[in-house]
């Protein structure tokens, strides 16, 4: 059964069949991530964390384009607070709390670049799989804030020094360093052999012992359980500086290009 959610700022909807529940996300600006889609994406992984139908969960998005460009620009020029700026970025913690919190494992389908809170969205998951034109950005601190409430889940991921650098430099890596990282578990040839292995891969974690994947997530997520307070401690981090000059200035710039 396939259960839509239309956004005003693009789509979430989930499948589910044979044990394998798929959840496509979309957006007509790069499948970028406006608040309400971040919660919906939230809303559907509780969801499916309860159903005994759903063994195992794969995460991916529409078209052939950024698998996800992060954060919503049109949203972010918006915001006037601090409070609607927490509240804004506290969308990215509920996502990546929800994703952690399923008792079933996360296959992240990762088609093509990947921006700030869409990482964010792949470190989130158990395992990723990308297509080789699958680059990573975290471009926070060119708009004036940084990778507050993706970090730890990011350096989670990937170690600090390999976060670091991300973040620093904020440039472009390719699939072939975010697999040497971590980050990603596979890099296939072609985007067609990245569903192959996505559905292998989900098929096998399907038939799977459901108890043993379970007890496995309580150890993937050891050392996160302050995650519940921190990740919104930094959201308001990222509300407040967002609404400094140097970072609406920044998204100034980016409207006008």
């Amino acid at each position: 059964m396939t259960v839509p959610s239309s956004l005003a700022a693009g789509t979430v909807s989930h499948d589910t069949a044979h044990g394998i529940a798929t959840v496509t996300f979309s957006h007509p600006k790069g499948n970028s991530l406006p608040s309400a889609l971040l919660l919906e994406l939230a809303r559907t992984f509780d969801v499916l964390a309860t159903r005994e139908d759903a063994r195992v969960i794969v995460l991916r998005s529409e078209g052939t384009g950024p698998f996800c460009a992060g954060a919503s620009f049109d949203e972010l020029r918006g915001l006037r607070d601090e409070a609607s700026g927490q509240t804004f970025f506290s969308g990215f913690a509920h996502v990546i709390l929800a994703m952690r919190r399923c008792p079933q494992f996360v296959i992240n389908r990762v088609h093509g670049k990947a921006v700030g809170g869409g990482v964010g969205l792949v470190a989130a998951s158990d395992y990723a799989i990308a297509a080789p034109g699958a680059s990573i950005r975290l471009s926070e601190l060119a708009v004036g804030i940084g990778p507050f409430v993706v970090g730890p889940v990011i350096e989670h991921r990937i170690g600090r020094g390999h976060f670091t650098a991300l973040s620093v430099d904020h440039d472009w890596r390719d699939a072939a360093w975010a697999l040497g990282a971590g980050l990603y578990a596979k890099v296939t040839a072609t985007v067609p052999e990245l569903d192959v292995a996505v559905n292998a891969l989900a098929q096998k974690l399907a038939n799977a012992n459901p108890a043993a994947m379970r007890e496995m997530k309580q150890i993937f997520r050891d050392g996160t359980a302050h995650w519940d307070t921190l990740l919104f401690e930094r959201a308001a981090v990222s509300g407040s500086l967002i609404l400094t000059p140097p970072a609406q200035a920044a998204l100034e710039a980016l409207s006008r290009s």
